[in-house]
């Protein structure tokens, strides 16, 4: 199980990566990299992946720097981690919480 205060030591410790397919994305989502980092610091994991390839991930649930809802999926590669996709919550895909899938 991954866990949520190893992902915020990585990007203490400048270990995240960002592919350029993901980072087209965020610009594309109007997401900066600061929102990703906030909603680390003050989100939660919502959903565990440990069977995705090449290494597990998860889902958190946090706030962007601007307070807007962000879902974050990222890796845990033993000592570095991955943003996978970076998204801001679509209400007909996901309960009132934001948490559980409709």
């Amino acid at each position: 199980m991954i866990e949520i205060e190893r992902l915020r030591e990585y990007f203490t410790g400048d270990k995240i990566f960002v592919t350029e397919h993901a980072a087209e994305r965020f610009h594309q989502r109007n997401i900066r990299i600061r929102d990703i980092r906030s909603a680390v610091n003050c989100g939660e994991i919502i959903e565990q992946y440990p069977n995705d390839y090449p290494y597990p991930s998860c889902l958190i649930l946090g706030k962007s720097s601007e307070g807007k809802n962000l879902h974050v999926v990222l890796s845990d590669e033993g000592n570095s981690s991955r943003i996978i996709t970076a998204y801001f919550p679509d209400a007909d895909k996901w309960s009132e919480d934001l948490k559980t899938r409709r």
